[in-house]
């Protein structure tokens, strides 16, 4: 029986300590929260989209970096082995769209309640508001760990055979998330890859943006581009925002278009009509006009638009909005329909940390065993979730990899 030491009480860790306490092994939990799983509480805006109910073998494309180092963690304990163990353990759970899955109560609190519930089952020592601040090794092995109870300041050394370091990344600080494990690793000779927020809205240079702000369109089609070269587009739901854009398709384009430019700004365009095809769409304009021959322009679009856009197109249209029907120019009417079509704005960069979901960058997996998430630097040492250098698309898979990689580092020690 080992002495397990596991720094961070979040999805990974969590599953970690399971695992670990599940092996017979004395499990020490630290988390610098006043309570487990801060983090899971907000995902899925509080629902907690916790896997994926897609093929296994579909879950590694979602990932934007490292996808086959996840080969090992994720098909010892996939999602459908996921889905099972929570089931076990008193969540029901349903499916959505995009074969999302969720707790059926639609509460993120099941889910911590059901790891917190087995942690105690298992013997788990859980350290609340306990942070990690040192870690001593002995020939290149770890052999005990300094933490800080943060209220009393109180500082104890714990013997440690295993340390599993799951402390998260960067991404929404008011959880307690500061990276500072990352320091610690670098000063044991580890490599971190440089951290960036990820799965985070766009900021937009267009003053007509924010004009819409709450405005959550739906069954649309974005599309980014760097000058002709097409770095996303996909089909779904965004939002504008005072800042620019947010939403699921803004989320997911934010970690693809980090391959085609970090430093320029780029075009975009959103079809706010997919469902017809240009000479379609046309016919419908020229049916509008012709009934609406006598109404002022910026009476006859209503309908066509949500009424937050309305203004806006109508200004980027270039038409009077006062301009009876009848007297709207066929070239007026096809610049209405490639605005319908194309409805353009710049990306000028990303917001910050702060309302990133998740973190791009971490320790580099080349120093890490991927059939047992042990470091090759340091013996004895293990790293599991978003420390790690790997970060997906929305759906579920950023926490299957938490899952995943801290059942692993558990199985492992």
């Amino acid at each position: 029986m080992a002495n397990v030491v596991i720094a961070g009480g979040g999805a990974a860790g969590m599953m970690a300590a399971v695992r670990a306490a599940e092996r017979g092994h004395q499990v020490t939990l630290l988390e610098q929260n006043e309570k487990l799983g801060k983090k899971i509480y907000i995902t899925g805006k509080g629902r907690c989209n916790l896997t994926n109910g897609c093929d296994t073998e579909d879950i590694f494309p979602q990932f934007q970096s490292n996808p086959r180092f996840l080969y090992s963690s994720i098909y010892t304990f996939d999602n459908f082995r996921v889905m099972d163990f929570f089931e076990q353990h008193g969540v029901k759970l349903k499916e959505e769209r995009g074969q999302r899955i969720f707790p059926v109560s639609d509460h993120a609190s099941d889910v911590i309640r059901a790891l917190s519930q087995y942690l105690r089952q298992l013997g788990v020592k859980v350290c609340l508001e306990t942070k990690l601040t040192g870690i001593r090794t002995e020939d290149g092995a770890v052999k005990a760990v300094t933490t800080l109870h943060l209220p009393g300041k109180e500082k104890k050394t714990l013997p440690a055979d295993a340390l599993i370091l799951a402390g998260g990344g960067c991404s929404y600080p008011q959880t307690g998330a500061d990276g500072n494990l990352f320091g610690l690793c670098e000063d044991l000779g580890h490599t971190v890859k440089p951290l960036r927020p990820a799965l985070v809205p766009l900021t937009v240079k267009e003053d007509y943006i924010p004009q819409m702000m709450g405005l959550s369109l739906k069954n649309v089609i974005l599309t980014i581009r760097d000058k002709k070269k097409i770095c996303y587009e996909e089909f779904g739901e965004m939002l504008f925002t005072h800042f620019g854009v947010s939403g699921p398709l803004v989320l997911s384009a934010s970690s693809r278009i980090r391959e085609c430019s970090e430093k320029k700004p780029l075009s975009a365009e959103i079809d706010l009509k997919p469902a017809l095809d240009e000479e379609k769409l046309d016919k419908r304009l020229q049916r509008m006009i012709s009934e609406g021959a006598n109404k002022q322009f910026k009476n006859l679009i209503q309908g066509l638009l949500p009424a937050k856009m309305l203004p806006v197109v109508i200004r980027l249209s270039g038409i009077d909005p006062e301009k009876k029907g009848n007297a709207i120019t066929k070239e007026e009417r096809t610049g209405l329909l490639r605005l319908l079509k194309a409805f353009p704005f710049t990306i000028t960069g990303t917001r910050g940390f702060s309302e990133a979901i998740i973190t791009r960058g971490g320790i580099s997996v080349k120093e890490v065993d991927p059939s047992t998430m042990e470091s090759k630097i340091i013996k004895g040492m293990y790293f599991a979730g978003e420390m790690l250098d790997i970060d997906a698309l929305t759906g579920g898979f950023n926490l299957q990899a938490a899952w995943s990689t801290g059942y692993l580092a558990g199985e492992s020690v």
